[in-house]
């Protein structure tokens, strides 16, 4: 009877051992992530369509535009897919924003107040459910623009750098579009502003026409627009960068690597704590 009283009475007797703050912000930031993929499989249509358009993008260029633009070298396919690459990423980054004003818009923010979890993992939640939805939507690229006759012209290493710095910039604006997704009221304001300020700043650039090519005012904000850097770097990296460019004056032009890791660090310095007061206001 002893022993008996003894053995029940020795789990009563454990008390959890509390995690450390690093190892809970890790375990919420994987269940908030987990949460965002489980809404991309329980609303397919989400992944649907952010697939559709960049495959849509590439066939509408390679087959309209690049019957008329003359791109020495590998053609205007190889030229052609860094900035479809670029452009894809970096509309992508903007469902962060969208998802974080609905949220807001449908209490989904109140409700996990309650929970005894880290503001700060909703947030990195948020953004790499869109990470893995740009990396999708750059699966679906590579293969789409295999078939249309693109190719890579340098290492496999070089080619893998190219496309982490494609989804590394995209990281680092997905906090930028957070941010402005709890700034704002609702999520039509989110998404006709994100597309006033990224479709000028895809297409004046040089992702689908070379800039010596834009009108004087157009080619100078294409220097110096930081999305050409990102696609001139990753034309750098996969060695589709065609003969004879032109490679413009500005140190943005001609250090397009470095431009993208600083511009990726600088966005991720300021707009990573920016976010998270952002949020401990809203939680308040």
């Amino acid at each position: 009877m002893s022993a008996t009283t003894t053995s029940s009475a020795a789990p009563s007797t454990l008390t959890p051992i509390p995690g450390s703050a690093i190892t809970r912000f890790i375990s919420d930031g994987w269940v908030t992530t987990w949460r965002n993929l489980m809404k991309i499989i329980r609303v397919p249509e989400i992944l649907l369509f952010s697939l559709i358009q960049p495959i849509m993008f590439v066939l509408l260029f390679t087959y309209v535009f690049g019957a008329v633009i003359d791109i020495p070298g590998d053609g205007y396919e190889s030229f052609l897919m860094a900035g479809i690459f670029a452009q894809t990423v970096v509309f992508g980054s903007t469902y962060s924003g969208a998802a974080m004003a609905q949220d807001l818009k449908d209490g989904i923010i109140d409700r996990f107040r309650t929970l005894p979890m880290s503001g700060a993992a909703v947030l990195v939640g948020r953004t790499n459910g869109d990470l893995v939805i740009n990396s999708l939507s750059m699966i679906v690229m590579m293969i789409t623009g295999f078939i249309v006759g693109w190719r890579v012209n340098s290492s496999f290493l070089e080619f893998l750098a190219g496309v982490a710095l494609l989804l590394l910039f995209a990281y680092a604006f997905s906090w930028v579009m957070a941010f402005l997704g709890m700034s704002v009221k609702s999520p039509e304001i989110i998404n006709n502003a994100s597309f006033l300020i990224l479709f000028p700043l895809t297409f004046i650039s040089n992702a689908f026409v070379p800039s010596e090519n834009l009108p004087d005012p157009l080619r100078i904000f294409a220097e110096w627009n930081p999305v050409s850097s990102l696609v001139q770097a990753a034309r750098e990296l996969w060695g589709n960068v065609p003969p004879g460019t032109v490679v413009g004056d500005t140190w943005m032009a001609q250090n397009a690597i470095a431009t993208v890791l600083i511009g990726v660090v600088v966005l991720l310095l300021v707009f990573v704590p920016l976010s998270i007061r952002k949020f401990a206001t809203l939680s308040r």
